[in-house]
């Protein structure tokens, strides 16, 4: 069982977050932050909470994805849509170093918490602002999820098979993109303003921007030839040979021999030394020519032989090779474990929960896991009594439902 930490030394000790929205997009963006040190208060409406924490799967009434995306915030109930809790949060924000939001654009606006009134009280402010499409052009004041800026961004196009409906990545992957661009606009801001003497900024991300960001060489290949890149199952077209192949046991291995070198290793791995003598094969471009060719070779040697005879053959030959994880495999091996990203805790309850270890690895100041997803509130006298709210006030805020 890990312990948590107390008063550890980390990265981003002494910022101060705020984060002002729901579910995934905003949230992970500051959850990042928080995982290194950042003093992230984290604003929930006050009878229901963040809906993440009832997605997925319930343990006692609450998420379990809640207990990890949460960790190290602190959570401040207040109903941003009265005039009362916007005044509160715009003295939060006054004194914070970053603000993140993921509200519709134009939302914060309409409360009085637009980057323009925020930047006007605090000049130094950094502010992530994640949404759909972006706080500017035709389409900024849609509704959008990652689901729909995974199509726009042309990932869902190119996802499954050519003969079948383009299918999703099993994690809302637009958010996460999303989360992460904001998290190195804002470091980047705060770069530019401690060491440049700089000023504040907002950092506009948009879900479809994020996912197009990834999108390679798509839109040049299409600019340039014509092409448009199709959805082709488990190959990597242009790319010989990476696939992935069927075990004698039914399971699956992904190989990927496509480095020159790697690829003659490959071939004399699986008695194919004459494939990998071929100076037709012996760059990238001439294997393409020759994909089914060299991937119905591997398939028949995979056929013959269980997955992990295979992985013990290809690791042999230094061969880039893997099974397809489950949860199962993920929590029963052994680098994983080695790496210290399974991490168990203690649930308010006593229960133990295992959660992702911390990415990145920090050599001097290491993330670390201080305390689980909060309740509802927990952390609200505790952050209005240090802007001045006093306990009548917050008696006050109470009954009128504000908190």
């Amino acid at each position: 069982m890990v312990e948590m930490a107390q008063g550890q030394e980390m990265a981003l000790k002494g910022v101060k977050v705020l984060e002002l929205g729901s579910l995934i997009a905003g949230p992970y963006a500051s959850a990042l932050l928080a995982q290194f040190g950042a003093d992230v208060i984290k604003i929930e409406p006050p009878k229901e909470g963040d809906p993440l924490r009832k997605w997925r799967t319930l343990y006692d009434g609450t998420s379990l994805w809640w207990y990890t995306q949460s960790r190290n915030k602190k959570s401040v109930t207040l109903d941003l849509r009265s005039e009362e809790g916007q005044e509160i949060a715009r003295k939060l924000a006054s004194e914070a170093d970053i603000v993140i939001e993921n509200f519709r654009s134009g939302t914060l606006e309409k409360w009085g918490l637009g980057w323009d009134r925020l930047s006007s009280m605090n000049p130094n402010l950094i502010m992530v602002r994640i949404s759909g499409y972006g706080q500017t052009g035709p389409a900024s004041q849609r509704p959008g999820f990652a689901a729909i800026a995974e199509c726009m961004g042309g990932l869902r196009y190119v996802t499954g098979y050519q003969d079948r409906a383009p299918v999703r990545v099993g994690v809302s992957l637009g958010d996460t993109l999303a989360s992460l661009y904001g998290v190195v606009g804002a470091l980047m801001a705060m770069h530019h303003l401690k060491v440049n003497a700089g000023k504040g900024q907002y950092i506009d991300v948009a879900l479809y921007e994020a996912v197009f960001a990834v999108m390679e060489s798509l839109v040049p290949e299409y600019s340039m030839t014509g092409d448009v890149r199709e959805r082709t199952g488990t190959a990597l077209p242009g790319i010989t040979p990476s696939n992935t192949y069927v075990c004698r046991d039914g399971r699956y291995v992904v190989i990927a021999g496509n480095g020159d070198s790697i690829f003659k290793r490959l071939m004399a791995a699986i008695g194919r030394k004459d494939l990998g003598e071929d100076p037709k094969l012996a760059r990238n471009d001439g294997r393409v020519q020759n994909a089914a060719m060299l991937d119905n070779a591997i398939s028949e040697w995979t056929a013959q032989h269980g997955l992990e005879t295979i992985l013990e053959v290809m690791n042999a030959a230094s061969v880039p090779c893997g099974r397809v994880y489950t949860a199962e495999d993920i929590v029963n091996d052994e680098h994983y474990q080695a790496r210290e990203m399974l991490q168990k805790f203690e649930l308010p309850g006593g229960e133990s929960i295992t959660l992702p270890g911390i990415v990145p690895k920090l050599s001097a100041t290491p993330g670390k896991t201080n305390w689980l997803g909060p309740s509802l509130g927990q952390h609200t006298q505790e952050v209005l009594k240090s802007i001045g709210v006093t306990a009548e006030q917050l008696v006050q805020l109470r009954v009128s439902g504000l908190v």
